[in-house]
């Protein structure tokens, strides 16, 4: 069965209502077009916003002023910023019951085929913060989700986890390696999570965002403007998303519940699809009859054991 597309209409979206969502790169582009969206849909959500800088000036002030949103200045590459912020996240509202892994950067220079030297003419050590912010700082959000939603003192039980991924996290960009190994490796760590969260009612999932409207867009003409650049490649028939439209699919994730756990939405020119589901329903295609027989008659010995 083919994986079948459709759009989210934020107007449809009802949930989640009366909780505590934590974004990370929650001051500009995805992030915060999804803190607008979850504060527009019940008047008792609230939102925490986790970025090295404070919102964007064109933020709404509705958002920005409103005592359901706390910004928190925050170097996420520091596991100790990170965990000092969550702790005053909850403390503001209680506890968190769910986490937006948004943050990232796009690819940082050639680090494969420009070759540098360093002071001794030896060929310099090649430059990481794309894996440090994208994949490391990522890692980290996850484990301090995974530690509140394990340890709250509401009584309730669980929460929601979303990772950014990317079109790129599926099909790799050849102008960007270290993106695309890092946006890999986000796809891999739900993969590997999804079975021992859905033992603690914690949902984890991605949105794989093709490409968005943001500032980490790199390409743009000298002084050519965001908007004009997305004209000019629509023009070309490339298909181009708004934040708002990868914010509207990371709600509709938060309100799947455990409905949510372990899919990866694709988006695409606005369009969603579930590619993890569909990757599911074609391991006969993709693996071969023979391999998928083999990995199926094995996959009840205690070789990796969940940890739960």
């Amino acid at each position: 069965m083919a994986t079948e597309a459709f759009t989210v209409n934020p107007k449809d979206l009802k949930s989640p209502t009366n909780s505590v969502t934590v974004i990370t790169g929650g001051s500009s582009g995805i992030g915060l077009q999804t803190a607008i969206l979850l504060h527009q849909i019940c008047p008792n959500n609230k939102i925490v916003a986790l970025d090295r800088n404070p919102p964007v000036s064109s933020a709404p002030k509705e958002l920005t002023s409103s005592d359901r949103f706390l910004f928190l200045q925050c170097d996420l590459t520091s596991w100790t910023a990170q965990r000092d912020a969550f702790q005053k996240a909850a403390d503001k509202f209680g506890a968190i019951d769910n986490v937006f892994v948004n943050a990232g950067i796009a690819e940082y220079g050639d680090q494969f085929f420009k070759d540098e030297m360093d002071g001794q003419g030896k060929l310099k050590e090649p430059d990481r913060r794309v894996y440090t912010v994208d994949l490391n700082a990522a890692n980290d959000t996850v484990k301090l989700a995974l530690y509140h939603m394990r340890h709250r003192k509401d009584g309730k039980k669980g929460g929601s986890i979303v990772m950014t991924a990317s079109l790129a996290g599926y099909l790799a960009s050849a102008g960007a390696p270290l993106y695309s190994a890092a946006k890999h490796g986000i796809v891999g760590l739900m993969r590997a999570l999804k079975n021992d969260c859905a033992t603690l009612d914690i949902a984890i999932s991605v949105v794989a965002p093709g490409i968005t409207l943001t500032e980490i867009i790199s390409g743009r003409d000298k002084g050519e403007s965001l908007p004009d650049w997305a004209k000019r490649m629509r023009g070309q028939g490339v298909p181009i998303n708004d934040p708002g439209e990868i914010a509207a699919s990371v709600v509709w994730l938060f309100s799947q519940g455990m409905g949510g756990n372990g899919k990866g939405l694709l988006v695409q020119a606005g369009r969603t699809a579930d590619i993890e589901g569909g990757i599911a329903k074609t391991r006969g295609q993709w693996m071969g009859k023979e391999m998928l027989d083999l990995f199926r008659g094995g996959r009840k010995a205690p070789l990796f054991p969940n940890k739960l």
